[in-house]
């Protein structure tokens, strides 16, 4: 009987090992989640999942996220979204009418990892305000601005002493102009002069003005088409006929100068088998 109970706890004892020591070995994940609103477009959270194993940081792929939108006590689902292979993933908001504020019109939001066998439950919570940009294209003594007013919905009220970018778009790295961060002033305005000569298709500009990660806000852009720039004029060859065109845009004089020559010379020997013919008759 003594012999089953030591047994018995020395079984326990190591029940107990293993399960600890599976729990201890579970990577824990970190999240990183940062909201963009895009002015008459919409918005989304940018979701990251990382964890560091074995001493490295690396990516988590292929792992649900659960997004909450948090009112009162309680969690209302809003959707779910999976990380890609760079741990990274997407989630668009419909609407923020879909979202329920709090008494002070904040959002609050928390994405929910619920764990796997390879590692352990996280949760990253978020909050933010609405915010909105007015911007657009205004001509001064012949030079001309882009000026961006900056609101908070809610209250439908100015936002002063808030830093503002404005880039032009790209094809690789933005331009950017004015001051590196332009601040709003009390009518919660800025007003940044663009410079000559800039070109863009068609001679028009794609103007962004970015709220750059606030803590109260987030992220908000809205981008301005001005038909300011420099006319780009389009050297491309993609529909002529050249030397390093594809197959189907082979330059017409190489297709037509080799396939006179084949055919002369299949000619030149035909005439001669058939005289070599006539000859062996005769």
């Amino acid at each position: 009987m003594r012999n089953q109970l030591i047994t018995r706890r020395f079984f326990l004892v190591v029940l107990s090992v293993f399960l600890y020591t599976s729990s201890f070995a579970q990577d824990r994940v970190r999240l990183k989640a940062d909201y963009v609103k895009i002015m008459n477009e919409g918005a989304y959270f940018d979701l990251q999942a990382t964890a560091k194993v074995n001493d490295e940081n690396v990516n988590v792929s292929k792992i649900e996220l659960v997004i909450y939108n948090l009112v009162g006590d309680e969690q209302v689902v809003i959707g779910k979204t999976i990380t890609n292979m760079q741990g990274k993933s997407r989630f668009n908001l419909k609407d923020l009418k879909s979202l329920q504020p709090d008494e002070t019109n904040t959002y609050n939001i928390e994405i929910s990892f619920d764990g796997n066998d390879a590692f352990k439950a996280a949760s990253k919570n978020i909050s933010f305000k609405d915010a909105a940009i007015e911007a657009k294209l205004v001509t001064i003594d012949s030079i001309n601005y882009v000026t961006a007013t900056l609101i908070d919905k809610s209250t439908d009220s100015l936002l002063i002493g808030q830093y503002l970018k404005v880039q032009i778009q790209r094809l690789f790295k933005n331009l950017p102009i004015g001051d590196e961060f332009n601040e709003t002033d009390e009518d919660g305005t800025i007003l940044v002069p663009i410079p000559e000569g800039i070109p863009g298709v068609d001679g028009i500009l794609a103007i962004e003005v970015i709220l750059n990660e606030s803590d109260e806000f987030g992220t908000v852009k809205t981008i301005v088409k001005a038909p300011i720039g420099k006319p780009v004029v389009d050297e491309s060859t993609f529909d002529q006929r050249t030397m390093w065109s594809p197959r189907s845009k082979t330059p017409l004089f190489l297709l037509i100068f080799p396939n006179i020559l084949t055919f002369g010379i299949w000619g030149i020997i035909i005439y001669l088998i058939l005289n070599l013919i006539k000859i062996n008759k005769s």
